[in-house]
């Protein structure tokens, strides 16, 4: 049976994760985490498509985070290529999601 803690949501990041594409995921990842409850519920953003990532892109990413964050939920990126991964400790982002490579 499955409990409200197990509730979770996905959704794939394009290609190019940037100033073009950064209102749609933003838009999309918002959506999702209002689907869940409030308190739970874990929103997984499959990277493993995502080739190039900027800026704002960082920065969508960064703002989904503290979306999740104020409903008490968790963001896990998905498969983030080895670029991203850098991008993450480098930018010291990496302890605000959860980082699943497979």
């Amino acid at each position: 049976m499955r409990t409200p803690q197990d509730v979770e949501r996905g959704l794939t990041a394009p290609e190019r994760l940037g100033l073009n594409t950064r209102v749609e995921i933003r838009k999309a990842a918002t959506q999702l985490l209002e689907e869940m409850p409030e308190g739970s519920g874990r929103l997984v953003i499959d990277l493993s498509y995502t080739r190039e990532i900027d800026s704002a892109g960082l920065g969508a990413l960064m703002l989904i985070q503290r979306k999740a964050s104020e409903r008490r939920q968790v963001v896990v990126l998905k498969r983030p290529n080895d670029e991203l991964r850098f991008l993450l400790v480098l930018t010291k982002l990496d302890d605000l999601f959860e980082v699943e490579a497979d």
